[in-house]
């Protein structure tokens, strides 16, 4: 079962970790950091963190993703077109990578923290 205070958390440090703009290697650990905390709140075992992590991953992405298609809108119709598509394809590459990078430390949490 999804704990929608540990997602809501994760997902708000995941959307700050990416609008940073921290390169890969950085924004990689500041998510493996974000995953274990959401799964240790969760506390529901290593596959509840990992459930848990990988659902804040993925709201923090479309968030994100929401955020910089909204940006487009100062460009003008055109903008919004290049940042929509770009945006959109952003969703999909990021949308695996936060899911299974936050879900994977999400599994370690919810282990350490064990059932609830």
């Amino acid at each position: 079962m999804v704990k929608w205070g540990a997602v809501i958390i994760g997902f708000i440090l995941a959307v700050i970790v990416k609008s940073l703009a921290l390169g890969w290697g950085l924004e990689t650990i500041g998510l493996l950091i974000i995953g274990f905390i959401v799964g240790y709140i969760a506390k529901e075992g290593a596959f509840g963190g990992m459930v848990n992590a990988a659902v804040a991953g993925s709201l923090g992405t479309i968030i994100a993703a929401i955020l910089f298609t909204i940006i487009g809108l100062f460009g003008g119709l055109a903008g919004f077109v290049v940042f929509g598509f770009a945006g959109l394809i952003a969703v999909i590459v990021n949308l695996i990578y936060y899911a299974i990078i936050m879900g994977i430390t999400g599994a370690i949490g919810g282990s350490v923290a064990g059932d609830g």
